[in-house]
């Protein structure tokens, strides 16, 4: 399929659906006209859902080779795609099923987020994207921009994971360590000053790049094609736009008459801050937090966003705070059935072992964000030597449990 098969046909805002925009320019600062000082909404993409082609969602909506299969839902896709999606529903039992998206190009979700967002750039003409991240969005904006023929500029804060560190320098980003609450600031003039587009969020509360969580949808897409609609669907929160996104998706197979049901939607955040729990909480639409410590850094957000409250509140669902040792130990059950993911990653399956399970009745699914190899210090210290005599050996094989 090529970019002229997208069905979209402009934008429209989440804080009053009956306020509408054109598809171009994406409305990077959320929506002008229902946004306050105090609450930005953001906008999402409509598209003419009475002309999805028959099929789309057929026998062969489960192949792999990038996000193209789904063109007619998607914004017009005109970077450059690396594979990305198709990735592994996990079975680990016990009708739990894990989405692993750590299979992706840069081994994050983020790469279908950016596949849509650099589209963008691209569409409106700018010569480089900016973004404002110390990790998975970070090394994912890059690597699609170079992909594209663009620069990338982003702005980290110190202390990026040594992978993600190593995918930035491949790519060739521009990146700049500054402290955290410069990084919106500047993002900002660098969007003014030099036209560079922004991939990630601009606004007082997140709106981000209303681009963004349209490819994120394939993922329930996916997930329907192999389960069909699940009972629930827990997923990591830093924003939120992973969630919507989810959520989106299967609302839009239920408006095409493909299903009758849509899954709770479950936002799991680190207990050290959660603002979509503070704001489900506080009855709003978006909610800013103080964040304590956490080993969580992809998702210690101390802003929200409407777009989480939204496919919460509309699904039935809930907002779940985890904290560390539960989400350690869910890194470590999922490691000894063979996944190795990010500890944010594994909020989501800590969220599912902290509630009853029999208040959802059906299989449920919770999706991993990224790849463990994505965590802070791993990698930054060098493997020990062991002496190579018989005797060491099984003396460690022993202190192992393992007899012969």
């Amino acid at each position: 399929m090529s970019t002229s098969d997208s069905l979209a046909t402009g934008q429209r805002s989440l804080g009053d659906r009956d306020v509408s925009f054109p598809l171009w320019p994406p409305l990077t600062a959320g929506c002008p006209r229902t946004s306050t000082p105090e609450i930005a909404f953001p906008v999402e993409v409509d598209y003419a859902y009475d002309k999805v082609p028959d099929g789309l969602f057929g026998p062969s909506a489960s192949a792999r080779g990038g996000l193209e299969r789904w063109a007619p839902l998607l914004p017009p896709l005109t970077a450059l795609g690396l594979g990305e999606g198709g990735t592994p529903l996990v079975d680990l039992g016990d009708g739990v099923y894990l989405k692993d998206e750590s299979r992706n190009p840069t081994w994050s979700h983020k790469d279908r987020l950016n596949r849509c967002t650099v589209s963008a750039a691209l569409g409106v003409g700018a010569e480089g994207v900016v973004v404002a991240s110390s990790g998975n969005h970070g090394a994912s904006a890059a690597a699609f921009a170079a992909r594209a023929g663009l620069r990338c500029v982003l702005l980290a804060t110190a202390g990026a994971p040594p992978a993600v560190d190593t995918f930035l320098n491949a790519y060739g980003a521009v990146v700049l360590p500054v402290p955290g609450d410069a990084r919106w600031p500047l993002m900002r003039q660098i969007v003014d000053r030099y036209g560079y587009h922004p991939v990630s969020n601009l606004t007082v509360t997140h709106t981000g790049h209303p681009f963004g969580p349209e490819g994120y949808k394939t993922i329930a897409y996916e997930i329907f094609a192999e389960l069909g609609v699940p009972a629930a669907v827990f997923v990591p929160v830093g924003y939120g736009e992973l969630l919507f996104g989810v959520w989106k998706g299967f609302t839009e197979l239920r408006r095409l008459g493909l299903t009758r049901d849509v899954p709770r939607m479950y936002g799991c955040e680190p207990a050290a801050g959660g603002p979509l729990h503070a704001a489900l909480r506080q009855g709003r639409p978006a909610a800013t937090v103080s964040v304590g410590p956490t080993a969580a850094y992809a998702i210690d957000s101390s802003v929200g966003g409407y777009r989480a409250v939204v496919a919460v509140r509309e699904s039935g669902g809930g907002g779940l705070l985890v904290t560390d040792e539960e989400m350690t130990a869910a890194q470590t059950e999922l490691a000894h059935q063979g996944l190795w993911v990010e500890l944010s990653s594994a909020a989501s399956l800590a969220g599912l072992r902290g509630i009853d399970r029999e208040d959802l009745g059906g299989p449920v699914v919770c999706v991993s964000t990224s790849s463990g190899f994505k965590g802070q210090g791993v990698g930054a210290r060098p493997a020990e030597t062991v002496d190579p005599t018989w005797e060491e050996v099984e003396r460690r094989l022993r202190a192992a449990g393992i007899r012969a």
